[in-house]
This record gives C-alpha cells, sequence and structure tokens, in this order.
C-alpha cells in the first residue's frame, strides 16, 4: 500500500478524469497524465489529495483533488537527491543540480530533498531549468534538528553555484529555515493556513 503523500511529493495519475477541480484553460490544454501533479498543503476532504498543476509559464499554477485510488506512481523530493540519480541526470551541468550533488556528498543527520521546478525537471526530464534556477531544498524533521547543524547547512548553501531556498518540514506544517535561525519565530504553512509561532513541532494552546 503507498504511504500517505507528503506536501511536495510528485504524483502521476491514471487519467485526466482523476484530476478533479482545476479548471483553469491552460489545464485543460496543457496537462495529461504522463506529467505529474505535486502534493500541496490543504485538508484532505472525504479521501482526495489536494494537488498542484503547474504550465508552461511560471505564473500558471492550479489547485485540484486527486484520489489516491488513481495515484500510479509517486516520486518523493528525497528520491530526487540521490546522488547517482543526480550524476546521470540529462541537466547535471545546470546550476540547481551542481548545488544538489554537493550537498548530496554530504551526510546530514535528516532526510531532505529537492522540490520546485529543480525536482519537476529531474523527476520528468522536461527542461524547465535554466542558468538562472533556483533550487528548492527541504528537510524533513519530525523532531526538532541540532541548530549547529543547521547552521552548517545554511552556511553552505549560501556558497552554492545557484540560490538555494530551505524549508523545513515538521509534523505541524513548514517553515523557512533562513526565518528560524534569523528571527526565532516562523510563519508555519500547515493544512489549515498560516500559524506565526515560536515552536513548529510543538502544537501551541490558545
Amino acid at each position: 500500500m503507498m504511504q500517505t503523500p507528503q506536501p511536495h511529493d510528485l504524483l502521476w495519475l491514471d487519467t485526466r478524469e482523476a484530476l478533479q477541480g482545476a479548471d483553469a484553460l491552460w489545464v485543460s490544454a496543457q496537462w495529461r497524465p504522463e506529467l505529474p501533479v505535486v502534493v500541496r498543503r490543504d485538508i484532505h476532504a472525504g479521501g482526495m489529495i489536494p494537488v498542484g498543476v503547474r504550465g508552461l509559464r511560471r505564473d500558471q499554477r492550479a489547485a485540484g483533488w486527486a484520489s489516491a485510488s488513481h495515484v500510479v506512481r509517486r516520486v518523493t523530493p528525497e528520491a530526487l537527491a540521490d546522488l547517482e540519480h543526480l550524476l546521470h541526470s540529462p541537466f547535471v551541468s545546470q546550476p540547481p543540480v551542481q548545488a544538489a550533488i554537493q550537498l548530496a556528498m554530504r551526510e546530514w543527520r535528516w532526510s531532505w530533498g529537492i522540490a520546485g521546478s529543480a525536482g519537476y525537471a529531474l523527476a520528468t526530464g522536461i527542461p524547465v531549468l535554466h542558468a538562472d534556477s533556483d533550487i528548492d531544498l527541504l528537510i524533513r524533521a519530525p523532531q526538532r534538528p541540532d541548530c549547529v547543524q543547521l547552521e552548517q547547512w545554511r552556511h553552505l548553501t549560501m556558497a552554492l553555484p545557484c540560490r538555494a531556498d530551505t524549508q523545513v518540514e515538521t509534523p505541524r506544517g513548514g517553515f523557512a529555515l533562513t526565518e528560524w535561525l534569523r528571527e526565532g519565530r516562523v510563519l508555519l504553512k500547515t493544512a489549515s493556513g498560516p500559524q506565526m509561532t515560536v515552536d513548529p513541532w510543538q502544537q501551541e494552546t490558545p
């Protein structure tokens, strides 16, 4: 049985009809089951998975829903950060992939992965990367990581050959690493909406 999809996972569906609720005209013109949808952060409704569709332009993003029974393939951000996969990517010369290779050659105390455009390109082979592309990184942190190690990660990402944004995923939601290290509190993205918090791992009482 497939594990419950997490935000940023890429999913492939078996039919066009499996994608529901994404009614923008460009979706019907551009999306087909050979292209993945990305799991977004929302409340699962009636067993439906909240997903997003990306178009050819950066402003073409649409929210929809898909039933788990129609999912035929799942690729996680962590799977895309595999060193061998990166080294054999057709985009290996692009700065975001070179950046990911530098990170993958080190040992980390957490699982991490690649999301955003770089992740989409690595998963599909579609050339959406260019010389000025950023890389969106993801750290899975079921428990609070050591802040010294997080600073080491941030320091290394600042020296990568492209701009890197890191989001930390906790059981409650996701937040920007730079904001956390700078402010000591963050805007946590949760399934029910954004929440300002000083502890992204602890459920706060009203």
